[in-house]
């Protein structure tokens, strides 16, 4: 699969039953359909079985960040501030096939969630430990 991004090849990151696609050039992270929800699960968080769905439902954000198209099916992914201080843009697959994020912006939502930083936290589930270790060399988003 192809970063939807920088266009560089991605590698999959396997850890309890969530893979992850991962650009190791832009640091961005691809979760496939229903990937984000046990991830959600994983660290506690409610229901997220609604996740994708109201990130589809939100209105599109107003940005001059690049277009970006679904690493599966090809179409023009919709961009949908969600999160509070900082807000994150994530691109969404209109299909559902998916959410990108750019490289930092999973952190932000580990914080976010957690109210705690991405890393070095003792109150994590493994599952957020390992994506948080994984990608902490991912702290400035790219545009």
């Amino acid at each position: 699969m192809f970063c939807p991004s920088c266009k560089h090849s991605m590698i999959v990151v396997e850890h309890h039953r969530i893979e992850l696609d991962y650009c190791p050039r832009c640091h961005g992270v691809w979760f496939d359909n229903g990937e984000i929800e046990l991830w959600l699960k994983s660290m506690g968080s409610q229901d997220g079985s609604h996740f994708v769905g109201d990130i589809l439902k939100a209105p599109e954000a107003e940005t001059d960040e690049k277009e970006r198209k679904c690493p599966v099916c090809h179409q023009r992914m919709k961009k949908v501030t969600m999160g509070r201080e900082p807000p994150i843009l994530v691109d969404a697959c209109p299909r559902g096939n998916g959410l990108w994020f750019d490289g930092g912006e999973l952190s932000h939502l580990v914080k976010q969630i957690t109210g705690k930083p991405a890393v070095g936290t003792d109150a994590q589930t493994p599952v957020a430990a390992f994506l948080a270790e994984v990608f902490q060399g991912a702290d400035s988003p790219k545009g």
